[in-house]
């Protein structure tokens, strides 16, 4: 298997997911702008995703697929697909305990999460319609952990897309109709979250079936117990319990600065939330996709104790992440206010809203290769079921995260808040780095400082052009020419692209590279 195409498959159906959930976001705005409505949605929808995070797609995945890759490789497919069943038996009786008690706790938990927020009801109501999402997330996570250990990354990086794009077609169809029924329109976008949560679990069905891995869910009290007998279950929740721990304290600094930013004032959560969006591109498609990739084949490269793969594995990851993060990072710090203008600057949007994400996607930037980064690191860790190193130094950056918050919220308002989130991204992957060395689990193969020297060239042509591109053109005055703006935005950012992959070329990198066979 060619893992650069494998990660470019992952990052080209992600590019397909960031795209749709930028148009779901561009809804959002411009039917609510970033109001008091917009606010207690995001606030609502954020819960539920913490809880996918802490349950499903982080702590799960990164105790699950090293042990699900081990037992494959050692003990072959009957006995990994009785792991299956008995994992996802156990993992569905908790996600469901789980919904229903945040359903009945929703006005604590919301107060727990932002309790300066203007419509403090809404968001209760909507947290009540949407707490049962993360029960179709665990089945996701569940089936797309499976897939990915059987090289089948398609169907669970394109699942997302369906999720955007429930919400965009529950609030088309629902805003309009809501008020004349009473309802409030920003319910429609809840509605449309768990229509998305379900087709999410059902897609992945068929890609199942067709290896053979159909996890088989017990819903009897007998069930779980003899899931819960399984000795591959107690291993899951070992290795579980220290990720959950360290999932905790990123989803914990979440919390937290939603909880400031709601204090801030109205508009400050979806600010923040517009600029994640876009900030999502360049994670998702880099980190996540080479995250998804890489953990199976060093979990995998673990089982059989082939030290020097697992190296080259991570350094072959870590050059792809300076190769294509680094002239991202640059794009958002000298070209944010067009990107976000672009996106996002229709109806209720104003030209004051753009301003205030601008300046919290630019604060995101500063952080971005280290936020990218660390989906590479970590899974060095999680590979070798070491969860500890990382939670450690988790902690150790939410401590840092906070004390940077009190500095910069002050002086900066919402942007300080990300500001902080992205210093701490960077010493978070500088940690990561010195302690995979310094345990001779990597070791940096030769020719890093000249490709570096290339790579930073390369990204400063790029930056001189966009800069150049920001200025040029009245970005806020084109707004009652959209086709314009789009048409200069994607030739501003087809040009930079051209500019840089051209410099690259004739400094002596090329793609060609980083072609790696698993």
């Amino acid at each position: 298997m060619n893992l650069l195409r494998a990660a470019s498959t992952v990052s080209l159906l992600t590019l397909a997911s960031r795209v749709t959930g930028l148009a779901r976001e561009l809804f959002v705005a411009a039917t609510f702008g970033a109001s008091a409505a917009t606010d207690a949605f995001n606030v609502a929808f954020r819960i539920p995703n913490l809880l996918r995070r802490l349950f499903a797609e982080g702590a799960f995945s990164q105790a699950f697929v090293p042990i699900l890759a081990e037992s494959r490789s050692r003990e072959g497919d009957d006995a990994t697909r009785l792991l299956v069943d008995a994992v996802g038996t156990v993992l569905i009786w908790a996600v469901l305990a789980t919904s229903a008690v945040g359903v009945i706790g929703a006005p604590v938990v919301v107060w727990l999460m932002a309790s300066g927020l203007a419509d403090f009801d809404a968001a209760v109501v909507m947290t009540r319609l949407m707490f049962p999402y993360i029960a179709c997330m665990a089945l996701a996570a569940l089936s797309a952990g499976v897939l990915n250990t059987w090289k089948r990354f398609a169907v669970p990086a394109a699942t997302p897309v369906l999720l955007n794009l429930s919400v965009i077609g529950g609030a088309w169809l629902l805003v309009p109709r809501f008020p004349a029924w009473g309802i409030p329109p920003v319910y429609a976008l809840a509605a449309g979250v768990m229509v998305g949560g379900l087709l999410q679990s059902a897609v992945q069905v068929p890609a199942l079936r067709r290896i053979g891995m159909m996890p088989h869910i017990g819903v009897t009290p007998a069930a779980l117990r003899a899931a819960w007998a399984h000795p591959g279950v107690h291993r899951v929740v070992a290795k579980m319990l220290p990720a959950l721990l360290g999932v905790s304290v990123a989803q914990l600094s979440l919390l937290i600065n939603t909880q400031i930013a709601s204090h801030v004032g109205v508009g400050a959560v979806s600010w923040l939330t517009f600029a994640d969006r876009l900030m999502e591109f360049p994670t998702a498609l880099l980190g996540v996709a080479l995250g998804v990739v890489l953990l199976p084949q060093l979990s995998a490269a673990q089982a059989k104790n082939e030290g020097a793969a697992y190296s080259g594995l991570l350094d072959w990851g870590l050059r792809l992440v300076l190769l294509l993060a680094l002239p991202c990072a640059a794009a958002l710090l000298v070209f944010a206010q067009p990107m976000v203008a672009v996106v996002f600057h229709y109806g209720a949007f104003t030209a004051r809203d753009v301003g205030q994400t601008v300046l919290a996607l630019m604060a995101y930037g500063v952080g971005l290769l280290g936020l990218v980064g660390v989906k590479v690191l970590a899974p060095g860790f999680y590979a070798r079921q070491d969860m500890r190193t990382p939670v450690t130094i988790a902690i150790a950056m939410l401590v840092a995260t906070q004390l940077m918050n009190l500095v910069f919220v002050p002086r900066l308002g919402h942007a300080g808040l990300a500001l902080s989130i992205g210093i701490a991204a960077l010493f978070n992957a500088l940690l990561l780095l010195i302690g995979l060395t310094r345990r001779g689990i990597y070791a940096a193969r030769p020719g890093w400082p000249g490709f570096v020297a290339r790579v930073v060239a390369a990204t400063a042509v790029l930056g001189g052009g966009l800069a150049w591109a920001a200025q040029a053109v009245d970005w806020i005055a084109l707004a009652a020419q959209p086709a314009l703006r789009i048409a200069l935005l994607a030739g501003a950012l087809i040009t930079a692209a051209v500019l840089y992959f051209g410099a690259l070329a004739l400094l002596g990198v090329s793609a060609r590279q980083f072609v790696r066979k698993a």
